[in-house]
């Protein structure tokens, strides 16, 4: 396993990174437990923090406070989530030994979904996610590249472009591997995903997908886009 020493930590430089070696080593074993502990023993964990849309990711949750009780956990609060979301992170501050860290929603009532979903993103949750992450050196995403096409190609370690490390640790896990994971370890999942929602945001712009159509179909149904800039 690819580590470096306490006093490296102290002193990390994102520069000293192999990121091709660190993508081909997680690949071969594909264990987010050792990514997440690669990442702790690389970074002081107080310079981390694991970011949750309270969704199918409090499997991430589950994974990293295992290793690292006590960690960070940032979910942003826009407004407009659902309450199955918002008792979901109840339900996760209940149960894992962890620091919720909730970024307030901005004022809502402007309806600025129906005419500008970007900005309404960019607003409630970009620049939120940019506060969260000041002063951190990494942070931990769900991000898998069974969401959508755009990320398919998604690396299990990245330099992002704030220039922190982002650990992408789900990366190749299925539908099947969250679902077997929350199984035996009885992970409290966003209950929405059993109504039919299998990717869920704020509810003035999440739809249950037709039969046949792609997971994220119900998101941003009525406009051009796909994502909400977290990730890009």
């Amino acid at each position: 396993m690819i580590a470096v020493t306490a006093t490296a930590a102290r002193s990390f430089d994102v520069s000293s990174l192999d990121l091709d070696a660190l993508n081909a080593e997680f690949a071969a074993h594909g264990d987010a437990t050792l990514m997440i502990r690669w990442l702790v023993e690389t970074i002081p964990v107080d310079r981390l923090i694991v970011a949750s849309a309270m969704t199918s990711d409090t499997v991430l949750v589950d994974v990293a406070a295992r290793v690292a009780p006590g960690i960070e956990v940032l979910f942003l609060d826009t407004g407009y989530h659902f309450g199955e979301t918002l008792a979901t992170v109840d339900a996760v501050e209940r149960k894992y030994p962890i620091k919720l860290v909730v970024a307030p929603a901005p004022p809502i009532g402007d309806a600025r979904y129906e005419t500008d979903p970007d900005g309404c993103c960019h607003e409630r949750k970009v620049v939120p996610l940019e506060q969260g992450l000041a002063g951190r050196l990494g942070w931990i995403s769900g991000v898998r590249r069974s969401d959508s096409e755009v990320r398919a190609n998604t690396p299990f370690v990245q330099i992002d472009t704030r220039g922190l490390v982002k650990l992408n640790p789900l990366a190749a896990w299925t539908d099947a591997d969250l679902a077997t994971y929350a199984a035996i370890h009885e992970v409290p999942l966003n209950p929405l995903l059993d109504q039919g929602y299998p990717s869920i945001g704020c509810w003035p712009c999440t739809r249950k997908p037709a039969d046949g159509e792609h997971a994220r179909a119900g998101r941003w149904s009525a406009h051009a886009k796909t994502e909400c800039g977290l990730h890009l």
